[in-house]
């Protein structure tokens, strides 16, 4: 399995992306396990050795639910956090336009599906010069001795240590061969993690994995296999008769909290109708009411440059008032929350001053 790696500079011959749905959810208001990227961030510290659940650019999380910043972390790229409510309105709108300024490359104050796809696959390849960065640091916190590669009782040892157990007894336990003494969820874990080590680790098999192989463990969009690996496990988890397709009923049916209130059911409703959307319009490419594994992977494939068009036509759509196919500074404004997560106000009387 040969890992992919990401363009470290300008944009690659088949570029980076991946096709994402077009509705807009209120960020406050989320089913259970829905969390705002701003959100998860929170938490990174206390979990950096386990693989994340969420992929920046990346449609579904790691469990099959909808990444509900993804519209935003494409636009944005690695500015995407950078328009925090407490910003001040102006400073944002100018910030915004000159975004705008950049996706339109023909400076006709108009930005095109093609100029929109273009830009997308910019900012999906930053987010991948992230994840490789985040990787790199990682490897080395888990490969204490430098020897440029890291095994699976070196990871154990650092991840079992994020977890609050003591680094040292851990790495006695494993070196003499004792007992663990975890508990049941953590040893699921350790299992399930194994499992994408043995799939991350390029033949010859060998347990031992390279930085380049480390980074396919912990983002499988970075390799075809692991990418593979990944539809594979989405399928499993939500697969009920077990004909490894996914029906729109299967796809719907993810827990999404208990409904206490009516603002509860009208959250899970807008959530299962998102769902059906997505289904139906994005990943059934052939429209036949089933997702076989091979359209959740073309879906989840960030290197997919129709999915990227595809997108870019979603996109626009959502914010085209005049039905031009195209985006304008007032309309991309007026949208603003959907490309930045922020609502800026005043967006008619603004948009000379700031564009």
């Amino acid at each position: 399995m040969a890992s992919r790696q990401a363009p470290l500079g300008g944009l690659a011959p088949r570029c980076l992306w991946l096709l994402g749905a077009v509705l807009v959810m209120d960020v406050s208001a989320r089913p259970a396990n829905h969390s705002s990227a701003r959100e998860r961030a929170a938490n990174r510290e206390e979990n950096e050795m386990l693989p994340p659940d969420h992929l920046n650019g990346v449609k579904l999380e790691m469990d099959g639910h909808l990444n509900r910043d993804f519209h935003q972390e494409v636009f944005l790229g690695k500015d995407a956090g950078g328009f925090e409510e407490d910003a001040g309105p102006r400073r944002s709108r100018r910030k915004l336009m000159l975004i705008f300024s950049k996706v339109d490359l023909n400076t006709d104050r108009r930005i095109s599906a093609k100029e929109m796809q273009h830009w997308i696959m910019e900012k999906t390849a930053e987010h991948f010069q992230e994840a490789i960065a985040e990787s790199r640091a990682h490897f080395r916190a888990v490969d204490p001795d430098g020897d440029g590669h890291v095994s699976w009782d070196e990871y154990k040892v650092k991840f079992l240590a994020s977890k609050g157990h003591d680094e040292r007894e851990v790495a006695d336990k494993i070196k003499n061969k004792w007992d663990l003494n975890v508990d049941e969820e953590t040893q699921e874990v350790l299992e399930n993690l194994k499992d994408r080590w043995y799939q991350a680790d390029n033949p010859p098999p060998d347990l031992l994995l390279t930085e380049s192989e480390f980074l396919s463990f912990l983002h499988p969009e970075h390799s075809r296999g692991m990418l593979q690996f990944m539809v594979k496990e989405i399928i499993r988890d939500l697969d009920q008769d077990g004909d490894k397709k996914l029906s729109l009923s299967e796809f719907i049916s993810l827990p999404v909290g208990t409904v206490e209130n009516q603002q509860g059911q009208d959250v899970d409703d807008g959530w299962v109708r998102d769902r059906k959307r997505e289904f139906e319009e994005l990943i059934d490419a052939n429209h036949d009411g089933i997702v076989t594994m091979a359209e959740l992977e073309d879906y989840m494939d960030p290197m997919n440059e129709f999915s990227a068009l595809n997108e870019a036509k979603q996109m626009i759509a959502i914010a085209d008032e005049n039905q031009n196919h195209f985006l304008e500074p007032e309309e991309v404004l007026k949208y603003s929350e959907f490309f930045t997560g922020s609502k800026l106000v005043d967006y008619a009387r603004s948009v000379h001053e700031e564009f």
